[in-house]
């Protein structure tokens, strides 16, 4: 079986739908669900609930990032982090006549 991944030179990477980071997000997701799953398996957990974590975490973990991917887009989450960085609001406390005198340094 052949799996396209890169459709074309200068556009993101795609993976069945995924684009962008919610590939990484998912790729980086499943491996930290596999490695609590086998920390759990070596701490003695019964087996039963290590796959019942492991089943319901993986499923959770795709329908998170295909949702955010539907969402938000290939450079939402990008944009959705930006927005902290923005000012709500600006304050100039400079006295009235200052501002419409302008700085005479």
């Amino acid at each position: 079986m052949e799996y396209p991944i890169n459709k074309g030179i200068g556009r993101s990477v795609e993976y069945k739908g995924l684009k962008a980071q919610y590939l990484f997000i998912f790729a980086g997701g499943l491996l930290a669900l596999f490695v609590m799953f086998v920390i759990m398996y070596i701490a003695g957990i019964s087996q039963w609930i290590c796959i019942g974590f492991g089943i319901t975490g993986a499923s959770l973990l795709v329908w998170l990032t295909f949702h955010l991917n539907a969402k938000y887009g290939e450079h939402g989450l990008m944009k959705l982090g930006a927005v902290k960085y923005h000012p709500r609001y600006i304050i100039n406390r400079l006295r009235l006549n200052r501002l419409i005198k302008g700085n005479k340094r």
